[in-house]
Parts: structure tokens; C-alpha cells; sequence
């Protein structure tokens, strides 16, 4: 059986992660400039994108499984790696996937970078914003009502009596 469907599932995979990358470059822009209409529309999309994503990965997990059995391998969890090592050296088709292989993996871990770019802006935007809402609202212990707010002198001398008792 030939690996080329595999190779195929890969290259989209690929091109499907890239675009990806694509939307999440596009999300840091948003995300910088505050535009929650369109964050919101860049994340429908992405979500979209990370269901095709996730059809194409059950494709390819399914044809590299059919490949294991078609060629008598008995490997409960097959993988590309677990693949390349059954392919002959010298085999054409083990070239492309490796080569495939790499971008897939290359795209990855640019998406990966891209992705926690995007989550340490929105942490940060999400300290800004509580940071603004404690100043807007401050918190019943520094307002200035009640005996705690004045100092401790302030508070004995309101206990002395005008008059010497002493006397």
C-alpha cells in the first residue's frame, strides 16, 4: 500500500496550520488594538479552522492504522514517526514525508510561539482591566469613614477631657 493519501493529509495539515498561524498573527494585531468585535469574529474562524484540523488528524490517523494492517504491522497507536521507520531508505515516498514532516512540525511550533504571544497579551489586558476596576471602585478599607482611617493619636486625644479632673 502506498503512503502517498498519508502524505497528502500532512501537506494539508500543513496548509491548514499555517492558516492557522495566520489567524493568530492576525489576533495578536486585534488583541493589541482592543477590537473585541473582530476578535470575536477572528475566533469563529479559528474555531472552524481547529475543527478541520482535528477531521484531517482522524483522516490521517486512520490511513497510517490501514497501512499498519495492510502491511501485517500490529501497532495499537500508530504514528508518522512509527511509519518512516517501516519505509525503506531509499524509497521516494519516505523523502516527501519526512519533508512533510518537518513543515508540519516546523508550522507547529510557530503557531505554538504565536499562540502564547496572544496569551500573554490577554493576560496582561486582563490585569489592565482589573487594575482599572479597583481604581474606579476602591474597596470599603480606604474609604475614609469610621475610626480606622484616622490615626491612632487622633482617637486619644478625642479621650481626654477638657477639664483636669486631677484638680
Amino acid at each position: 500500500m502506498s503512503v502517498q493519501p498519508i502524505i497528502e493529509i500532512m501537506e494539508n495539515l500543513t496548509r491548514c496550520h499555517q492558516s492557522l498561524y495566520e489567524l493568530s498573527k492576525e489576533k495578536t494585531e486585534t488583541l493589541k488594538s482592543a477590537e473585541t468585535d473582530k476578535l470575536q469574529s477572528l475566533l469563529v474562524k479559528e474555531r472552524k479552522q481547529v475543527q478541520a484540523i482535528t477531521q484531517l488528524e482522524e483522516k490521517r490517523l486512520e490511513f497510517v492504522h490501514n497501512w499498519c494492517v495492510t502491511e501485517g504491522l500490529d501497532e495499537t497507536n500508530p504514528t508518522v514517526t512509527f511509519l518512516l521507520d517501516r519505509l525503506d531508505d531509499d524509497n521516494d515516498e519516505k523523502i516527501r514525508m519526512e519533508t512533510a514532516l518537518f513543515q508540519l512540525t516546523d508550522t507547529l511550533v510557530q503557531l505554538k510561539q504565536q499562540e502564547q504571544l496572544n496569551a500573554n497579551l490577554t493576560q496582561q489586558s486582563l490585569q489592565f482591566i482589573e487594575l482599572s476596576m479597583d481604581m474606579l471602585d476602591p474597596s470599603l478599607k480606604n474609604m475614609n469613614y469610621g475610626n480606622r482611617a484616622r490615626p491612632n493619636n487622633y482617637t486619644a486625644h478625642l479621650n481626654r477631657s477638657v477639664f483636669d479632673s486631677n484638680a
